[in-house]
């Protein structure tokens, strides 16, 4: 099973609201997920986004790729340098 972490869209039309998720990559979009690991909001000035560092480095530990735009929120969270780091530790 290839697990991602992706953004799942919610929000009303024209007003987007992510959440961050951690799915299997086979699933549909907004569909099934296996756990909600943040959140994503592009509409408020700046940019909104929370994320559960320990969540997001279990799952990066255990193998799961992030997709592109996951990858950029988890970059300017500063997940992805501890990530890096703790790769590097071991």
């Amino acid at each position: 099973m290839a697990v991602r972490i992706r953004l799942k869209r919610m929000g009303a039309h024209k007003a987007p609201f992510y959440r961050v998720v951690v799915s299997d990559s086979r699933s549909p979009r907004d569909g099934r997920f296996i756990e909600e690991i943040g959140t994503y909001n592009p509409v408020a000035q700046p940019a909104l986004v929370t994320i559960d560092e320990e969540k997001a480095l279990k799952w990066l530990n255990t193998g799961a790729q992030a997709s592109d735009t996951v990858r950029n929120l988890l970059s300017q969270a500063g997940v992805l340098k501890k990530f890096h780091e703790s790769k590097l530790q071991k």
